[in-house]
């Protein structure tokens, strides 16, 4: 029992590096929680900011869920990799040093879930890439292709790995709660599109 809340901290801690903010902070003395969307991720990095901070942003974001994973398999093998990857996600979308205010942990979620299992979440990454060419809405894209995850997991991993399915399960529900304003914007056909400005 130790052993998991020393994994969950230090992956929770690891999630709390919001890297959009600090990026903000230090080059445009802007904190973007307080522009676009307000939210501490890359899609808001990208209206607010441009694409060298969204991409930067998006980088760092999912390297946070590859290092939480990593530590967490050293710690406790592969459930701690999963405890980790969980927990890296809840830190970076409830920081605690950022007043719990964080982003949406779509990137640390595609780092973590490549990094344990890539083929599940590669296919989910193209599916949502596919998504986002097709309708410019990167909310849609993001949720749908975490959302299928459990699913293509459940269909092409064997031998069937319930920890694993149970893992993809947390993140998708995470994201779908993290993007319950976009999908109410989409349903009511004012969510943002890919190359329109922040107010």
């Amino acid at each position: 029992m130790i052993d998991i809340l020393l994994v969950a901290l230090i992956a929770y801690a690891i999630g709390n590096f919001s890297t959009s903010y600090i990026l903000g902070k230090l080059i445009k003395r802007t904190d973007i929680r307080t522009k676009g969307s307000g939210n501490a991720g890359a899609t808001n990095a990208l209206r607010v900011f441009g694409k060298k901070f969204a991409i930067i942003t998006f980088i760092f974001d999912a390297l946070k869920g590859v290092i939480a994973v990593i530590i967490g398999e050293m710690l406790l093998g592969d459930t701690g990799g999963l405890i980790a990857g969980l927990f890296a996600v809840i830190g970076h979308d409830f920081p605690i040093v950022l007043k719990f205010k964080g982003g949406k942990g779509i990137a640390t979620t595609i780092g973590a879930a490549t990094f344990i299992h890539p083929i599940p979440a590669l296919i989910a990454i193209i599916i949502g890439i596919i998504i986002i060419i097709k309708t410019r809405y990167v909310s849609l894209g993001s949720v749908s292709a975490i959302s299928l995850v459990p699913f293509i997991g459940l269909i092409i991993i064997r031998p069937f790995n319930l920890e694993y399915i149970l893992f993809l399960t947390a993140l998708a529900l995470l994201a779908i709660i993290r993007h319950k304003s976009n999908i109410k914007r989409l349903l009511n056909g004012c969510e943002s599109k890919i190359g329109q400005k922040a107010k």
